[in-house]
């Protein structure tokens, strides 16, 4: 019986070197995984692996030499402990996150959470070629959404009151892009210099700053055979609601115009620039 190796590649089982042996790709949205997950992994490999996992660079669990005779009951095992195979081929690829606000004290954020909602609506969508979210807290960029063909970075509008300013000077210790500056008697803060962190907001104990915390969208990156990194010309995003507006609209514009097989960013540069600008404007 000829076996569909396409098919197999599609949902998780990677094939190896080895003849007859596969990889398998566990999905982890947002990179987290419970500890009775972790347990079950564990008892997979050693069972049908090579008893051990190796970890993708982008958050799945792999446990390599599972043998092909192996694989229908593997998949019943899976199903039983709350686990699935990773998405892979062309489609929308697991969602990946870093810890977000609900853990990281600069995460600006709950990554996790859009993380599930992102792999809700979009895993698994047939496209063209691949298509990666990534999803990372705050400015500091631990995930670089500016490699994902679609990438979401946490930040925060803000402002000054200076009525409630104490001139303290916390806030310009805590700004490091230089966008607060301070003398003794005076402060100025210039937004075109502000990366959005809010540790401004977050560290004044006088509330003399105030901020909203949103998303900043990166689109069309790439860290393949060819870099390129996403393009940011959208405004900060504030509700989630918009944020999938573009999403939608990105992956329909993927959808209608690109050749099988091409990449996310090479068929925005075929078609350009503008008209992709132009409908991810317009859908919002």
């Amino acid at each position: 019986m000829a076996v569909d190796y396409k098919f197999l590649k599609e949902h998780g089982f990677m094939q190896q070197v080895q003849k007859d042996h596969f990889s398998l790709r566990i999905g982890v949205v947002g990179g987290n995984l419970t500890s009775a997950q972790l347990s079950a992994i564990a008892d997979i490999s050693e069972q049908y692996g090579a008893g051990y996992v190796h970890l993708t660079s982008r958050q799945a669990a792999e446990i390599p030499f599972i043998k092909l005779e192996d694989i229908d009951k593997i998949n019943e095992e899976l199903t039983s402990k709350g686990l699935k195979t990773a998405m892979c081929g062309p489609q929308v690829r697991t969602i990946t996150a870093c810890h977000g606000s609900s853990v990281c004290r600069f995460g600006c954020i709950d990554t996790y959470a859009i993380a599930l909602e992102l792999s809700q609506r979009y895993e698994g969508r047939p496209l063209p070629h691949k298509f990666k979210f990534g999803i990372t807290g705050c400015p500091n960029n631990c995930l670089k959404a500016e490699e994902n063909d679609f990438g979401i970075k946490g930040g925060y509008c803000v402002e000054w009151i200076e009525e409630k300013c104490k001139l303290c000077g916390i806030c310009s210790k805590n700004c490091r892009s230089g966008a607060i500056k301070q003398t003794e008697d005076t402060l100025s803060f210039d937004e075109n210099k502000c990366s959005g962190c809010g540790k401004c907001v977050k560290s004044c104990p006088f509330k003399a700053w105030k901020g909203e915390s949103g998303y900043f969208v990166f689109l069309g990156g790439t860290f393949g055979n060819r870099i390129a990194k996403g393009e940011s010309f959208l405004p900060l995003v504030r509700t989630k609601e918009e944020l999938f507006k573009i999403a939608d609209a990105a992956l329909d514009f993927f959808d209608k115009n690109a050749k099988p097989g091409e990449r996310f960013r090479f068929t925005i540069e075929r078609v350009g620039w503008e008209k992709f600008k132009s409908e991810i404007l317009n859908s919002i």
